[in-house]
């Protein structure tokens, strides 16, 4: 896993619980990771690690997997 050596225990079950939502409503929406991550113009690989709970996602990218999704930010972070 490439995370940061730096994340407590409980920052990395945070990043894990976001991108298992994440997962789940890209899911939800029938794309795969690849189309998905087309539609929000975003690396795979990257979106990917974010699914994964290995990346600290940044704002702006959040803002767009939420758009892409049809949902507000705040449903991801509930």
């Amino acid at each position: 896993m490439s995370m940061n050596k730096n994340y407590s225990s409980a920052d990395r079950d945070l990043l894990a619980k976001i991108g298992e939502k994440i997962r789940k409503y890209r899911s939800q929406k029938g794309y795969s990771q690849e189309s998905f991550a087309f539609e929000c113009d975003l690396d795979r690989t990257y979106y990917s690690s974010v699914e994964r709970g290995e990346r600290n996602i940044s704002v702006l990218n959040l803002y767009k997997i939420a758009k892409t999704l049809g949902i507000k930010v705040g449903k991801i972070l509930e």
